[in-house]
């Protein structure tokens, strides 16, 4: 079995981390000094449509003190900086970040120089709704990886029940999910509505941001049809909302650096004009 570290333990982290300790693994989570405390006092409870409900034990600190064999990092990215503080790199073999956007794969890497750093992503409906309380209501959970270290996220998570796509690029991993996530996110925001109303006040926007999306994505080394994404908006649920619009609602810093910025860095690294990205990107900074 792995010594596992969850750095963010909230509706990903949780939900990973909760069925690892299931599985075996030496789990600890680390987390702000409130949120250690009530993991530690309340353990973790996860209710899961894939996983079943259940309960496990949680040991949880402020700083991670001692090596793991792997660091899944899953905070929002507005709180990257104050969580990689509370994890030492000296301690860290493997590191999954699953995070959104693709800036921060440079950053890790830098801060992290003897580490392998993955790129991954997850695909998941899962929330936290109090510390060491996480609701997950999608019916499945999986993760892509690619690079050095890949095989170790493949065994550990694969072992513990989850779908594990190991996959050839890195690019591809990264911009497969942005490529739908940004123009969705950036969107239902810009509308203050959910994917329905959303798609359809907004369509001339949405469907040149996903143009513009995949034009970078391409560039980046991934392979996105803009039709294909498209097809994938028309038969989203018209009540669904996007993580960054919930965030909006609930007066939430905005992963707008994140997501719509990494689409706009790149884009501009690589000379590809995203006029309409920008605008909305632009006009979100305005409101937040």
């Amino acid at each position: 079995m792995s010594s596992v570290a969850i750095v963010g333990p909230g509706g990903v982290g949780g939900l990973l981390g909760g069925v690892l300790t299931r599985a075996g693994h030496d789990v600890v989570y680390v987390a702000r000094p409130e949120t250690a405390a009530a993991l530690r006092e309340g353990g973790l409870r996860v209710r899961s449509v894939q996983f079943g409900d259940f309960e496990v034990p949680a040991r949880a600190v402020g700083m991670l003190s001692d090596p793991v064999d792997l660091a899944v990092v899953a905070p929002k990215a507005t709180s990257l900086g104050p969580a990689l503080d509370r994890v030492p790199p000296e301690l860290v073999d493997v590191m999954l970040p699953l995070l959104n956007g693709v800036d921060h794969m440079v950053a890790l890497r830098e801060r992290y120089p003897r580490a392998r750093v993955v790129a991954g992503s997850i695909s998941v409906e899962s929330t936290r709704v109090a510390p060491g309380r996480i609701e997950h209501t999608s019916p499945f959970c999986t993760v892509q990886a690619a690079g050095p270290g890949a095989d170790l996220v493949a065994e550990v998570l694969g072992g513990a029940g989850f779908e594990v796509k190991v996959r050839d690029t890195e690019a591809g991993v990264l911009w497969d999910k942005l490529a739908l996530l940004a123009p969705m996110a950036l969107i239902t925001t810009a509308a203050g509505a959910s994917v329905g109303p959303a798609r359809e006040a907004l369509r001339d926007d949405l469907e040149q941001m996903v143009v513009e999306v995949a034009a970078v994505a391409n560039a980046s080394g991934a392979s996105i049809d803009p039709a294909a994404i498209l097809a994938i908006v028309a038969q989203l649920p018209p009540q669904m909302k996007s993580s960054m619009l919930r965030d909006a609602e609930a007066g939430r810093p905005l992963e707008l650096d994140a997501i719509g910025g990494s689409v706009l860095h790149a884009g501009a690294a690589l000379g590809i004009a995203t006029p309409v990205t920008a605008r909305v990107v632009a006009q979100l900074r305005r409101a937040a």
